[in-house]
C-alpha cells in the first residue's frame, strides 16, 4: 500500500511539473490573468492576457475563444496558444464567456463581442493597435469567431457588456472546426442533438428560427472579415462539409478565404494535425495583421 501511494504521489508530481512546465511564462513575455472584462449577471467574466515585454507597439490583437459546445470548456486551454502568439509579436487573450444551459444563445456572443470591445477600449494600456484585432477558436469557439467575423455593426448581437463605444469588428478570423449552418447539424454530427437544445432552448423544430440566426451562414455579407478555415474530413462533430458552405458563401460573397482540408482529420487534432494547424494560424495571423505594421 505504501509502494502504490508513493507511485502515485510521484505520479501526481511529474503531471504538476509537466503542467507547471507547460504553462511556462517566456521571459520575453508579460502574462496576466484573470483580467474581468464585463460582469453580466454577476458573473465576473475574465481573459489571461499576454503581451511582449518589450517594444512600445502598437501591436496587433488576437482573441482566442475555447470550444465545448457551448456547455464546457474554460479559457485556460488556449493559454499556451497565446504564450507563443506573444512571442511572435502579438497581444494574446484567451476569454470566458456564459455556458448553458444556464446561459442561451445569444449569451455567449454578447459576451465574446463585449471582450472585442474591452480589447479596443483598453487599447492604449496593453499596447494594442485597435485596427489590428483577429479571432480564432475551435469547435463552439469556432463558431463564435466566425460569427464575430461576419457580424460586425448588428446591433441584436452587441450586447449590454460595456465599452458600448466601441466596435466588436474583427480584421480576420481563424475557423478550426466550428460549424456554419446549425440547421443542418443534425444527423451529421453525434452530438448536435444534445448540444444544440441546450443552447437553443429546444430542438430544430421547436426552435428554428434561433438555428438560423446563430448560424454564421446567413449573416455572410462582402463585409464578412477575411477568414482561414481548417477543418479535418473525418470530424464526427462538426461535419467537414460545414467548412466547405462557409467556404462558398464566403467566395460568393468576394471575402478572402481559404481552407486547409486536414485529410482523415476528426475533431480535436492531435500530433502532426496540431502542429500544422497552428503552423497554420501563426503564418495566417502574420500575414493578416502584421502587413500594415509601420
Amino acid at each position: 500500500m505504501i509502494h502504490r501511494t508513493l507511485q502515485l504521489a510521484t505520479l501526481l508530481c511529474l503531471a504538476i511539473v509537466a503542467h507547471a512546465e507547460e504553462l511556462s511564462v517566456p521571459a520575453t513575455v508579460v502574462f496576466e490573468k484573470n483580467v474581468e472584462y464585463t460582469n453580466p449577471d454577476d458573473q465576473h467574466l475574465a481573459m489571461n492576457i499576454a503581451r511582449p515585454k518589450t517594444g512600445t507597439g502598437p501591436f496587433p490583437a488576437v482573441l482566442c475563444i475555447h470550444g465545448g459546445g457551448f456547455r464546457a470548456g474554460n479559457r485556460e486551454g488556449y493559454n499556451a496558444l497565446c504564450l507563443k502568439l506573444a512571442e511572435h509579436g502579438f497581444v494574446a487573450a484567451t476569454t470566458s464567456y456564459r455556458l448553458a444551459p444556464k446561459y442561451q444563445f445569444p449569451a455567449a456572443v454578447h459576451d465574446v463581442k463585449a471582450a472585442v470591445r474591452w480589447l479596443r477600449g483598453n487599447a492604449p494600456t496593453y499596447k494594442i493597435d485597435p485596427n489590428r484585432i483577429g479571432v480564432t477558436g475551435s469547435s463552439a469557439g469556432g463558431h463564435l469567431a466566425q460569427f464575430l467575423g461576419v457580424t460586425a455593426g448588428v446591433p441584436e448581437f452587441e450586447g449590454t457588456g460595456g465599452n458600448a463605444q466601441q466596435s466588436s469588428a474583427v480584421t480576420c478570423v481563424v475557423n478550426v472546426y466550428g460549424p456554419s449552418d446549425f440547421t443542418k447539424s443534425y444527423g451529421k454530427s453525434v452530438d448536435a442533438h444534445e448540444v444544440l437544445p441546450l443552447w437553443f432552448g429546444g430542438n430544430l423544430d421547436q426552435e428554428r428560427h434561433k438555428h438560423i440566426i446563430g448560424s454564421p451562414l446567413p449573416w455572410v455579407t462582402p463585409n464578412a472579415a477575411p477568414t482561414l478555415l481548417i477543418h479535418g474530413t473525418e470530424d464526427k462533430y462538426v461535419a467537414y462539409e460545414q467548412a466547405l458552405w462557409m467556404r462558398d458563401r464566403l467566395e460568393a460573397s468576394g471575402v478572402d478565404v481559404e481552407l486547409i482540408t486536414m485529410d482523415g482529420a476528426g475533431h480535436g487534432f492531435k500530433g502532426a494535425d496540431a502542429e500544422k494547424a497552428e503552423a497554420a494560424l501563426l503564418s495566417y495571423f502574420s500575414a493578416r495583421l502584421k502587413m500594415k505594421q509601420n
